[in-house]
């Protein structure tokens, strides 16, 4: 046995070379023992590797900056439009980074295709970043976005998030559901919902069997969500948890794509499973041998390319009003 087969563990004939090869790029520019540094270290090196997987931008798209104004701050967003085409919807985004990490930039080139591949506009929305700003920032600045888009875009609205982005669509979807022009449908990506961590009697399916999968483990989750967390913050909030939330009813269509190596796919099962049981419609569907990020695998690895299709449809479908699935 190689040290290599020995470090990559019951992956190492579990994933594909090609996802092999992706995973080294990614922990050749930041490496797991980077959770030990400073934020702002973190921070410049993750920034460098968001550069260097950026595939550009699709040509028919134009991106545009902006500030959303909130009460005592602005909110930076960027604007996606495909030229030539008039948009019936428009996708609010959140970008995925554990909370501390990314922004317009890190996240600009899915975006762009996201709005290529669907016609749809799309928001990017640099929300604040801890630990600068404790938790409930990031999920004001969502809900602000959301408000300003429903108000002032005039288009029907999907929120879609990967990551920390798909805590914040799911958030934003529990919290605005009454809302006068709430979301016709929701995207959640590989999402951390507040599942189950270390201990407890609760913790099951990925949480056990992927604890220590490639590019997310346990430990990094729970470092993310402690750097989030207010002193005295409640497990419970569904603002901070969505599947803490105590009612699943009157949420809009839901389609939730996970990665099978992850120890967040199972987050994604229990929430299809809980608007299922409050009446809704919601769809979980497990990518087979895949890892958490796979969204940046897309141009390399088939089964990414073939998992961003079908997430691409998915928005798609959800903005002219159909349910897919």
């Amino acid at each position: 046995m190689t040290a290599e087969s020995m470090t990559r563990g019951k992956y190492e004939t579990r994933l594909d070379p090609a996802l092999w090869a992706y995973i080294d790029a990614v922990n050749a520019w930041y490496p797991p023992e980077i959770l030990g540094l400073p934020i702002d270290k973190q921070r410049a090196v993750y920034d460098r590797m968001s550069r260097a997987f950026h595939q550009g931008r699709p040509p028919e798209v134009k991106a545009s900056d902006g500030l959303i104004a909130a009460p005592g701050r602005d909110i930076p967003v960027r604007r996606y439009q495909r030229a030539g085409s008039v948009a019936r919807t428009m996708v609010v985004y959140f970008h995925g980074g554990g909370f501390i990490l990314g922004g317009l930039e890190s996240h600009d080139d899915i975006c762009a295709e996201l709005c290529a591949g669907t016609g749809f506009d799309v928001l990017s929305v640099d929300y604040r970043l801890a630990p600068e700003h404790l938790h409930p920032a990031a999920f004001d600045d969502a809900v602000a976005a959301f408000e300003w888009a429903a108000v002032r875009s005039g288009l029907p609205l999907v929120l879609c998030g990967e990551s920390a982005g798909g805590n914040l669509a799911a958030a934003v979807a529990q919290a605005t559901r009454r809302h006068i022009r709430a979301a016709i449908g929701q995207v959640l990506i590989y999402p951390d919902l507040g599942g189950p961590l270390l201990g407890g009697n609760d913790r099951a399916g990925s949480h056990v069997e992927h604890g220590e999968a490639p590019l997310l483990s346990l430990h990094d989750v729970a470092f993310y969500r402690d750097v989030r967390a207010a002193k005295r913050q409640s497990q419970d909030d569904p603002t901070f948890s969505p599947l803490r939330d105590t009612d699943f009813s009157g949420l809009p269509p839901t389609v939730i794509v996970t990665a099978e190596c992850d120890p967040l796919s199972s987050d994604g099962e229990t929430y299809r499973d809980r608007i299922l049981g409050a009446g809704g419609k919601a769809w979980w569907h497990e990518e087979p041998r895949l890892v958490h990020s796979f969204l940046r695998a897309r141009t390399t690895v088939p089964a990414a390319a073939a998992a961003f299709a079908r997430i691409v449809a998915a928005v798609g479908a959800l903005g002219r009003g159909e349910w897919p699935y």
